[in-house]
């Protein structure tokens, strides 16, 4: 099992930035890469950034390229994602998530533990 606890969701004017932080513990070992998605009320959740645990590799969905960046510190177990030239359609619950296999980032059903999730609300 691995545990996540995501931290850093607030509040912030369109144009701002925040950043999320994700730790992991337990069998942190197992872990393949980690990944954000997100879910706006009354949309399905869906793939925002995924970052490779060993090589570091990065993938965006278009909506976030050039604004947001993924990154982790294997020391800490811990990944983040940097947010700027926020938007108001960025509003939503953001979750981390980790894969333990080497499989499509962008499907969701291919991550096998997830956080409690960190409200983002970007105002106008």
């Amino acid at each position: 099992q691995v545990q996540l606890v995501e931290s850093g969701g607030g509040l912030v004017q369109a144009g701002g930035s925040l950043r999320l932080s994700c730790e992991a513990s337990g069998r942190t070992f197992s872990i393949y890469a980690m990944g954000w998605f997100r879910q706006a009320p009354g949309k399905e959740r869906e793939f925002v950034a995924s970052i490779s645990w060993s090589g570091g590799s990065t993938y965006y969905a278009d909506s976030v390229k050039g604004r947001f960046t993924i990154s982790r510190d294997n020391a800490k177990n811990t990944m983040y994602l940097q947010m700027n030239s926020l938007k108001p359609e960025d509003t939503a619950v953001y979750y981390c998530a980790v894969r333990i296999s080497n499989r499509s980032y962008f499907d969701l059903s291919n991550y096998n533990y997830w956080g409690q999730g960190t409200q983002v609300t970007v105002s106008s």
